[in-house]
């Protein structure tokens, strides 16, 4: 007890005070008077030594233990001091900027460090409103933002990590502007790879003279290495029709802005001297390896081509593209020499196959019907199991004329096939060929889809989009076609059978015939010179243009349905007609479609948009262009997609009014790009 209060009058620090070592000290001192009284008792003398040598030990172990308890405390205090001191220095003099404000947001204290950025001695007192109207709003969105997470923020030219904990009411501002320098230089500086490609140089040049093609060269060479000397990128032409670009990402959004306005020269230039050219370019962008982006620009200019080509593709591995161009009409620059070959290596492709399934889009027209029929008979010619994949008991009422009147002459009773049906007898070895579409998401049966999807054929005349299937056996897609029947009709021209036999009968030939009667609206539509000589085909091997007529005419409600909905035509810009129809009621896409053709044929309309309700969550857009004005890209802003003169589009959850805003906002957007 006397040991505790003198220990604690002492005022030792905590390890002196330790149990461990007070007991320590006490049997080392026992002990040594234990040693001094058998000393004593053995030897008084020696004893009486042994006795001073203890009291001296007694004693100097109390001197010694208070001064190292007055030197411990004097380090602790020192200490002490030196830490407050630094903190008080941090909060003064290091870089970070703070400030304490109160519930009204007034400020109560600034360090001295961000005082210099307030650029006013007169702070303390003040809100932050009336101090820095941007630094109270960047506090107010961290408050809504309620988090404590560091927030990047840009405040008077700087670049500043903040933080706010407003329940101890601190703002703390880390200048790093230093480093987000370092951080946007090495963005803006990251290498962009392109691939230029002249989409008709090989049509253009088997019709030149060699001065005629060397001036013509040399053009494109002058006019590209300007346009890249102007953005600082690098142009290296690897053969005739094909150029490398690379570019720095900072000049590559600087192209962006431009709009890759190149491209208008050269068709515009080249237009004037009777020798039209397009561009197409893919430029890939945003990964460490540059193999990874050199595939992803050739696979964007691959994109561009299938689009009809004349337009940009900027695509980063895995997000989505952005596309430039695309304002003019494709040009037909296929020759019968390619689809010779694709028809030739179809029907090796179907020599390897057990079984063909073909298959349209959802809701299928008579040119997906149609395409499909030739396809199929085109497999059977080689002998391979083949079937068009159709519910006929779910159909558009011309296609259910077809299948009715087919099934009354007992032709190709087995040609269609259930979708269920198609999806049990299926293998390993079976095949899938789309028609008239290259979107997995709108394909007929997506469950086949699934099941065959590396082993597809796609034939299409869409422009091609982001929804393609990754690796498809042979890709047929040429977007300045009139319909998927002519390109298949191509194919079977040169499918002859030896022996003499019709690859088509009369009804088959017909329901072709009738696929690009549809698609090239009777043939005032994208309509080339190819397409009539598919027509004169069908007709020469019996299609009959009578029974076209027939399949073609439209049921008295669905007229009357087409007509309501082309009574509420308005003209919302120069040129632009939009039908609505009603919020409460479920159209034909069909009958849209026919109420947005029907309006093409007003005066002054040079585009026609017809909206209305598909099902009880889902608004469809038929739209439809005379040529000058690109529909397409107004329903690929909305996410859907098709031609230039022919495209449509699906909002999820949204009204006819709503869907309808939203259109004008994709028109108004359509303006400005084009201004």
């Amino acid at each position: 007890m006397l040991q505790s209060h003198f220990l604690r009058k002492l005022e030792l620090p905590e390890f002196i005070k330790d149990s461990r070592l007070t007991a320590s000290i006490i049997i080392a001192l026992s002990l040594s008077l234990l040693g001094s009284i058998i000393a004593m008792i053995m030897n008084p003398l020696f004893g009486l030594a042994m006795l001073l040598v203890f009291i001296l030990t007694v004693a100097f172990a109390i001197y010694g233990t208070y001064i190292l308890a007055g030197n411990a405390n004097s380090f602790a205090v020192n200490l002490s001091y030196r830490i407050k001191r630094s903190e008080q220095e941090a909060m003064i003099k290091m870089p970070l900027g703070i400030l304490l404000y109160d519930s009204d947001h007034q400020i109560q204290w600034v360090n001295p460090y961000l005082q210099l950025y307030l650029k006013s001695t007169d702070l303390v007192g003040h809100t932050i409103e009336s101090v820095d109207p941007d630094l109270n709003k960047l506090l107010n969105e961290a408050i809504e933002a309620k988090t404590a997470e560091n927030h990047l923020v840009d405040w008077d030219g700087h670049r500043f990590e903040m933080v706010v904990q407003n329940n101890l009411g601190v703002i703390y501002l880390l200048d790093i502007t230093r480093y987000a320098k370092i951080e946007d230089k090495y963005k803006a500086e990251r290498l962009a790879i392109g691939q230029i490609f002249i989409d008709n140089y090989d049509e253009l040049s088997e019709a030149m003279h060699d001065q005629e093609l060397t001036s013509m060269s040399s053009y494109v060479q002058n006019t590209l290495s300007d346009y890249a000397k102007k953005f600082n990128a690098y142009l290296k032409r690897i053969d005739e029709d094909h150029f490398l670009i690379l570019i720095h990402m900072q000049e590559l959004a600087e192209m962006e802005k431009d709009k890759f306005s190149v491209l208008d020269k050269v068709r515009q230039e080249t237009s004037r001297n009777n020798t039209p050219l397009t561009l197409s370019m893919g430029i890939a962008f945003g990964s460490d390896s540059l193999s990874e982006i050199a595939n992803q620009a050739q696979s964007n200019l691959d994109l561009a081509l299938g689009r009809g080509g004349d337009q940009v593709v900027l695509r980063q591995p895995g997000k989505d593209a952005r596309f430039y161009g695309g304002k003019s009409n494709p040009m037909e620059k296929r020759t019968r020499v390619r689809a010779r070959m694709v028809s030739q290596a179809i029907s090796e492709l179907f020599k390897d196959a057990d079984q063909v399934f073909v298959v349209g889009h959802q809701r299928p027209d008579m040119d997906s019907v149609g395409s499909g029929i030739g396809v199929v008979k085109l497999a059977r010619l080689h002998g391979v199991k083949a079937n068009f994949v159709l519910d006929t008991n779910k159909t558009n009422y011309d296609v259910g004329r077809l299948v009715t009147l087919m099934q009354q002459k007992n032709q190709d009773k087995d040609i269609f096939i259930n979708p269920d049906v198609a999806l049990a007898q299926v293998t390993d070895k079976s095949m899938l060929v789309m028609v008239d579409h290259s979107k997995y998401s709108i394909t007929y049966s997506r469950s086949l889809y699934d099941r065959l999807k590396n082993r597809i054929i796609v034939i299409d005349h869409h422009r091609r989009g982001e929804e393609f299937p990754e690796n498809p056996m042979l890709t047929y897609v040429e977007p300045y076609a009139s319909s998927a029947c002519e390109l298949v009709t191509e194919m079977i021209e040169y499918q002859q059978p030896a022996n003499g036999k019709r690859v088509l009968t009369d009804i088959e030939a017909t329901a072709m015939l009738a696929g690009i009667v549809v698609d090239s609206k009777e043939f005032s539509l994208r309509t080339g010179t190819r397409t009539f000589d598919a027509a004169s085909y069908l007709r020469s091997i019996g299609a009959d243009s009578a029974v076209v007529s027939m399949l073609l005419k439209e049921d008295i409600d669905s007229f009357l349905e087409r007509t309501h909905l082309v009574a509420t035509l308005k003209m919302v810009k120069p040129h632009m007609a939009v039908l609505c129809g009603p919020d409460d009621k479920i159209i034909d896409p069909i009958i849209t479609a026919q109420a947005a053709d029907t309006a093409l044929d007003l005066e002054n309309v040079g585009a026609s948009f017809a909206i209305t309700r598909r099902s009880d969550n889902t608004i469809g857009i038929s739209a439809r262009s005379m040529g000058k004005i690109n529909v397409q890209i107004i329903m690929e802003k909305l996410g859907g997609g098709g031609h230039l003169s022919n495209a449509a589009t699906q909002i999820k959850d949204v009204t006819i009014e709503e869907a309808k805003q939203k259109l004008l906002d994709a028109i108004d957007e359509y303006e400005k790009e084009n201004d």
